[in-house]
């Protein structure tokens, strides 16, 4: 069916030049006797083919095509539409973003269909147009028994798993890749652990910053799973005795994920490691990152300033890119020119110039950082500072005029100076040319959904230096458990923080040398709040447990 005044197929394929008027009146009288599609006649004889089809198609319905072949489609959005009625009209259901379910269809101009896709599935149903073997494919992936993990394993011919390597190109083994990652992004999990163990093939999500089992597997499935993300990914499954690393771009659920994927050999096979990029969960803006007031205000002022350099320390997984990313996307506007380099580049933004170091053909921090300086930046983004020659481009860069941002691997903020002078910087150079360290970690939230009030014991509040508020009224939070949380009491992450800003007291003090705990001494003096003290006010505010505080700041 065709929208009123909309052209039609065959005048559009003679604007663009890809047939005749005679070859359009031909058509067309064959296909009054045969019922068949219009297009489907003109590919059949020749005179056009499938793209050039598509491409009529675009321009008559304003629909482009969808390419089906590079998207996971979550489960719960595949029932939404009954198989018989998906396969009878060729469509395939493929996410929903709030009320509305988009589906894959080989005819998106017809609106009988549409109208009875809502009417089955309650949604406003915006249509694609996808190529029908592209739906079919769909179909057989999503439909059917062994949609579950327990159903593909039941689906598996165990004669074919001696084929190992060779099943990971194959549908079920494509079905339970797609399974595992859709329920881990599902989960919000940060990264996917395909482990091998001696009798089992073990699967585990972190979630929240902490691993958890999610699935075992049979042993004699390792080749096969390996061998799939290994296949998605770009990399040689006949390697096996060497690390690798690729990347897969998946669609889900209307958004682009980006995987980055490590293999490394171990005794009981290899070990493949996801780490799931969403740029959609990546919380940017200072605002929801978990700065009290008074620490947002001073961290603005910070990068507000001209020139200098911003260092954040803490370990892997503390959310030091986020932080970065959020000051550099405040800082992202029409006149200012922004460059980074990183290892890797974790996500791209527009307006910024990125960097990914290439340490085999040469380009490393050094080296790109020196390339920023004749490139006429403001703004340096750094990913690390991980040895002198970096360090000493990066004060230069500081002391020229420009501001920069990098990060440091030290528990806490008055350890960096140390840590830069070890590296053998001058300390006339580091206390003039920083202006801050942030220290970070992240700690686990309690869950909105199952989250209860108690009375700590006496003994607890000593441990947090409350004793004076026993007695007093004071309650602390915990989470009992719920299907949201998987039963663990915690949902989602906040971080601490603990700000130095540099000021003469402290310039003085790294001019000496001074100990860590001496330069801790004057900036807690001069109003820095500690990383125990930030976890200790969470607390407080019911936000997070008495088990996380110890946890996430005992090293601090």
């Amino acid at each position: 069916m065709a929208n009123i005044g909309q052209k039609k197929i065959g005048d559009i394929l003679i604007e663009l030049g890809l047939i005749t008027q005679a070859q359009l009146k031909e058509a067309l009288q064959e296909q009054k006797l045969t019922g068949d599609k219009l297009g489907n006649i003109l590919i059949t004889k020749g005179w056009i083919k499938q793209d050039q089809l598509e491409r009529a198609l675009t321009i008559q319905t304003g629909i482009a095509k969808f390419n089906l072949s590079n998207y996971i489609i979550e489960p719960d959005v595949a029932n939404l539409v009954p198989e018989d009625f998906a396969r009878k009209y060729k469509v395939m259901p493929v996410f929903v973003i709030e009320n509305k379910l988009t589906v894959a269809m080989v005819d998106p101009n017809n609106f009988f269909i549409v109208d009875e896709l809502q009417k089955i599935t309650r949604l406003d149903v915006e249509p694609v147009l996808a190529e029908e073997l592209d739906i079919k494919n769909a179909q057989e992936q999503y439909y059917g028994e062994g949609v579950s993990l327990e159903g593909i394993i039941t689906s598996i011919d165990k004669g074919k798993l001696l084929e190992g390597e060779k099943l990971g190109e194959e549908a079920p083994m494509i079905k339970l890749a797609n399974l595992l990652i859709a329920q881990a992004v599902q989960k919000k999990a940060s990264d996917i652990h395909i482990e091998p163990e001696e009798k089992l093939l073990n699967v585990r999500y972190r979630i929240d910053g902490k691993l958890h089992k999610e699935h075992s597997l049979p042993k004699d499935f390792s080749p096969a799973v390996i061998s799939r993300f290994k296949i998605m990914s770009g990399l040689d499954i006949a390697e096996k005795r060497l690390p690798q690393d690729g990347r897969i771009l998946m669609r889900l659920g209307g958004k682009e994920i980006d995987f980055r994927v490590s293999t490394c050999p171990t005794v009981h096979g290899e070990n493949v490691v996801l780490r799931i990029l969403d740029k959609s969960g990546l919380l940017l803006g200072l605002e929801s990152l978990g700065f009290s007031p008074a620490e947002l205000v001073t961290f603005k002022e910070l990068i507000s300033s001209p020139y200098g350099i911003i260092l954040v320390t803490g370990p892997t997984g503390s959310g030091k890119t986020t932080t970065l990313y959020s000051a550099l996307q405040m800082l992202n506007k029409e006149d200012v020119n922004i460059m980074t380099v990183e290892d890797p580049v974790e996500y791209e933004f527009t307006g910024m110039r990125q960097v990914h170091v290439n340490v085999k053909a040469g380009l490393t921090f050094a080296s790109a950082l020196r390339s920023f300086l004749r490139q006429d930046p403001n703004i340096i983004m750094v990913g690390e500072i991980r040895d002198r020659e970096t360090a000493e481009i990066a004060i230069q860069a500081a002391l020229t005029g420009h501001l920069v941002f990098s990060t440091l691997h030290t528990n806490d903020a008055p350890t960096a100076f140390n840590r830069l002078i070890d590296m053998g910087i001058e300390p006339f150079l580091i206390s003039s040319s920083i202006l801050g360290i942030l220290a970070q970690r992240l700690v686990r939230k309690i869950c909105d959904r199952c989250k209860e009030f108690y009375t700590p014991a006496n003994e607890m509040l000593t441990v947090f230096g409350l004793q004076d508020k026993a007695g007093k009224g004071i309650k602390f939070s915990r989470g009992k458990g719920c299907q949201l949380c998987n039963q663990t009491g915690y949902k989602g992450r906040i971080g601490i923080y603990e700000l130095l800003k540099v000021n003469p007291n402290i310039q003085e003090l790294v001019l000496k040398k001074s100990s860590a705990d001496d330069v801790r001494v004057a900036a807690i003096n001069g109003g820095m709040n500690t990383l125990r003290q930030a976890a200790i006010d969470k607390l407080i505010a019911g936000v997070t447990t008495p088990e996380e505080v110890i946890r996430v700041t005992l090293e601090v």
